[in-house]
């Protein structure tokens, strides 16, 4: 398998996965313009687009690329279905298509009903885990969020984080601000910054490295709980999880 990684509007990431039959699974396209020049460039035949949530950044695409690949399948959850989705798909299902197998997971928080998708060692998150972050609430609860990333952070650690947008300099400048002291994110913190300044994207990162450096799937951490006056409990670890996303939004 070979992932591609398409920049798209403003800092979003459209992802292809392709088989060595030069078949390929296209996910969240935002647009349809560039997808269409790496697929011609790649020879590649695109057999499925895969949706996680419906925000238009995700889905402006599908309809261009149907007209251009009328045979091809638009898998999504139920809220992508006027979005262009022609198959509706639900937590834990698996996915194959062609030499591709994916399993679905559930993942709300941003939207209700967003989903991400697992074919190891790739996990296309759309806007629930973002190296370094999480999305924004638009929708669903904290405790939906949470539970969440507890269930990616539950992933092998070589897991490679495959989101959809780049915001790993902003969620490195928070969680320096609010952990100045810890050496691995103010490394990470310098590093990304690095990159940014030559064009360079972070993503994918694996699971393992996020694990070092993302507040939002270290709410367990005493020291964070700490900084945050938070007393240690068993209720801490969301206490923490949803005051980081209220420090976040407001960052």
């Amino acid at each position: 398998m070979e992932l591609i990684r398409i920049p798209a509007l403003s800092d979003n990431y459209i992802w292809l996965l392709s088989n060595e039959n030069s078949e390929c699974v296209i996910v969240d396209p935002s647009q349809a313009k560039p997808v269409i020049e790496m697929l011609t460039q790649r020879s590649l035949s695109p057999v499925a687009i895969l949706l996680t949530h419906h925000h238009d950044d995700h889905v402006g695409g599908v309809a261009d690329l149907v007209t251009k690949y009328p045979s091809i399948t638009v898998f999504g959850p139920k809220e992508t279905q006027d979005k262009g989705a022609t198959h509706i798909i639900h937590d834990q299902e698996k996915i194959i298509i062609d030499s591709f197998c994916f399993h679905v997971i559930s993942t709300p928080g941003h939207t209700l009903g967003h989903v991400s998708y697992y074919s190891e060692p790739y996990l296309f998150c759309g806007d629930t885990l973002f190296s370094g972050g999480c999305g924004r609430l638009f929708e669903g609860t904290a405790q939906q969020m949470f539970s969440s990333l507890q269930k990616l952070s539950a992933l092998p650690d070589n897991t490679l984080i495959c989101c959809a947008h780049e915001y790993t300099l902003s969620n490195m400048a928070f969680a320096h601000h609010i952990m100045p002291e810890n050496a691995l994110i103010t490394d990470y913190f310098r590093q990304v910054s690095e990159m940014r300044k030559n064009l360079q994207p972070t993503v994918p990162i694996t699971l393992k490295s996020e694990k070092n450096i993302n507040l939002f799937l270290k709410s367990d951490d005493i020291d964070l709980q700490g900084i945050l006056g938070i007393t240690t409990n068993t209720y801490a670890p969301i206490k923490t999880f949803t005051k980081l996303r209220e420090l976040k939004d407001n960052f």
